[in-house]
This record gives structure tokens, C-alpha cells and sequence, in this order.
């Protein structure tokens, strides 16, 4: 009989509720036990056997609790981890990482001491979309890669009354949104020579950024991140340029609409697209020229909280190591001095 590594849910907002207690259901040996929801007991009417409290500290001191999901407002995300790996537990953390990389690092340290797993839930990793891209360039079939750039907009024309819209530290779209872009980046390419950004605000009474282009270099690779919440007509998601072709694709990943329709991630069509939303691939391969759909690869983000199952088990290799989430963060700190300074830094 395989292992049970029992879980404990420090939030039941939207990160926890769509993401997170989905993800986790569906992987049998993972056991959600306990969940921390302030304000009533929602969570239980789709997991039963789940028991809510009121407070972190209370979820921390329970002994059977192997691993603690925080699913919290970013600017809570230093303490709880703190509190939860001093109370001996294994942590995943929603992203973004910390406000900050000097916070990331101490928790990445105190981790190190505990010997406790820390890892932040980039599951955008797991876009079939982005998978799909991955196998293209690792496939080589666009040449030499010379450009890729990637687009996560909306169209959010009115200011929400939630914590991602407040003036605090990690909050704005480049630490919600722009996080994902930067991790997809950092797991393709690696870290980037220099950084430089142009962020704004763009929505009238916006407290806190809401549009972003960032340019990372790669020395010949130039990799360019945008997002806003003012763009209505919506252009590519995804676009790469090599010397031998092109790949075009437009629409986002079928997951998140699917978990906030309140279905459980599994069954045979999980996270595949309709043809018609298929990326497009203009090139040569073998000198012979293509140009016609390709379809994409079918997302799956329970994979994640299976290798974090795996890791805790098994001695599984990490995916998503705190120490890619931190230079995330450090990479969003640069674009912030980019924009202050008006002018391409160095990462460092």
C-alpha cells in the first residue's frame, strides 16, 4: 500500500478553492485533512471528510499533518511558511514565492535546515500550450530560436475590492500574472543576461500596476513578456520566430475555466483544446516545408502535487525548486528598478 501524506489547506479562496483542493483531490495517496476557512465552512460541502478551522496555528499544530499548502494573500506568504517549516512540516506555497528574494532565500535556508520540501505552485508549467512549445523547441523544428514572446491578457476594465488591486508589497500584475510568464521563461531558457520593463498603470483609480512588457536577453534570443487587463481583442498567446519558422498560437490553456466550472481535474478529455485553437507551425523540416496545425498537448495540473507526493516518498528530483521561484522574484525586482531607472540592468 502506497504512502499517505496527508495535507493541510491554509486558505479557501480562489487559489485554494479552484487550484489547489482540486489538484490535490484527484491524486489518490495525497489526503486533504484540514482546511483553514475563515468565514464558514464552504469547503466542506464538496469534501466531506475535510475538517475547517479558524486560524493557521491551529492547522499547524496538528501533528498528523504531513504537508501544508499556503494559498494566502501574498504579502502572508513569509510568515506562514516560516511557521509552518519551524512546525516541521513539508510547504508548498502559491505563487508568487515571497514579496521579496531576500525573503525567499531565508525560507529556501531555514527549508535546507529542517530538511523539509519547499516548492511554489508554478503549475503553469502544465499548460498544454507551454508544453506544447517546450517539445517545439526542444524538437528544433523552428532552427535557431530568435524570438519568443508570450501574451497573458484580459480585458478587467473595473477596479476589483480584493488584495491583488491594493498598493502592497507583491501585489500587481507583474507579480500575479507576470510570475508565471517569468518561471515559464526561466524553465525554458535559464536565467537571462539583463532585464528591462516598461510597467504602468493603465486603468483609471488603479491603485497598483496592472499592464506590463518585460524584455528579457538572452543574448541572441530576445524573450518578451506582456500582460494587461485593458485588451479586449485578444492577439496571440504565444509567438516564436527561428531561422527556419514560425509557431503562432492564440487562446489560453482549457484548465482554469474547467476547475472554476467546479469540475475536478480528470477524465480522458482533461485539458485538451479543440482543434480550432490549435497553435500554428510554419517552417522546414528535413527541406521539405510545413505549414498546417499542430495540436496541443493535453495540460494536466495534478502532476504537480504528484511530484511533490513523489518527492516526499520517493526521493523524486523537485520540479519546481524554490530556487527557480526566488530568481522569479529577483527578476520582477530588476524590472521594478528597470522601470524606476528607465534603462536595461544587469540580472544579479
Amino acid at each position: 500500500m502506497n504512502q499517505i501524506v496527508r495535507v493541510g489547506l491554509i486558505g479557501y479562496g480562489m487559489a485554494g478553492e479552484v487550484f489547489h483542493a482540486p489538484a490535490i483531490a484527484v491524486i489518490p495517496e495525497l489526503k486533504l485533512i484540514k482546511v483553514v476557512e475563515r468565514h464558514g465552512t464552504k469547503c466542506q460541502a464538496r469534501y466531506p471528510g475535510v475538517e475547517t478551522v479558524s486560524s493557521a496555528e491551529e492547522l499547524l499544530k496538528d501533528s498528523d499533518i504531513d504537508l501544508v499548502v499556503v494559498a494566502t494573500p501574498n504579502t502572508s506568504h513569509f510568515e506562514l511558511v516560516q511557521k509552518a517549516l519551524l512546525a516541521d512540516k513539508h510547504v508548498v506555497v502559491e505563487k508568487p514565492f515571497t514579496p521579496t528574494s531576500q525573503q525567499a532565500t531565508e525560507l529556501i535556508a531555514l527549508a535546507q535546515q529542517r530538511h523539509k520540501l519547499l516548492s511554489v505552485h508554478h503549475n503553469r508549467r502544465w499548460d498544454g500550450d507551454f508544453l506544447t512549445v517546450k517539445q517545439i523547441i526542444e524538437n528544433g523544428v523552428l532552427g535557431k530560436l530568435v524570438e519568443y514572446e508570450v501574451h497573458f491578457d484580459r480585458f478587467r476594465n473595473q477596479i476589483k475590492t480584493n488584495w491583488r488591486e491594493y498598493d502592497e508589497p507583491g501585489s500587481g500584475i507583474l507579480y500575479d500574472l507576470g510570475s508565471h510568464l517569468i518561471d515559464q521563461a526561466i524553465c525554458l531558457f535559464g536565467l537571462p543576461d539583463t532585464v528591462n520593463a516598461d510597467i504602468r498603470k493603465q486603468r483609471p483609480q488603479a491603485k497598483t500596476a496592472d499592464a506590463f512588457e518585460l524584455i528579457l536577453n538572452y543574448g541572441e534570443l530576445k524573450v518578451t513578456a506582456k500582460a494587461g487587463q485593458l485588451v479586449r481583442e485578444l492577439g496571440p498567446h504565444f509567438l516564436l520566430h527561428g531561422t527556419a519558422g514560425s509557431f503562432i498560437k492564440y487562446g489560453m490553456d482549457p484548465q482554469e475555466e474547467a476547475l472554476k466550472q467546479g469540475r475536478l481535474p480528470k477524465g480522458s478529455d482533461w485539458g485538451k483544446e479543440p482543434q480550432k485553437r490549435w497553435g500554428v507551425l510554419n517552417t522546414d523540416i528535413n527541406r521539405l516545408h510545413f505549414y498546417g496545425k499542430i495540436e496541443t498537448l493535453a495540460g494536466y495540473y495534478p502532476a504537480y502535487y504528484q511530484n511533490i507526493y513523489n518527492v516526499i516518498t520517493q526521493n523524486e528530483e523537485l520540479i519546481v525548486k524554490p530556487e527557480q521561484a526566488k530568481n522569479t522574484i529577483r527578476i520582477i525586482e530588476l524590472a521594478m528598478e528597470s522601470q524606476v531607472q528607465k534603462r536595461t540592468l544587469d540580472f544579479c
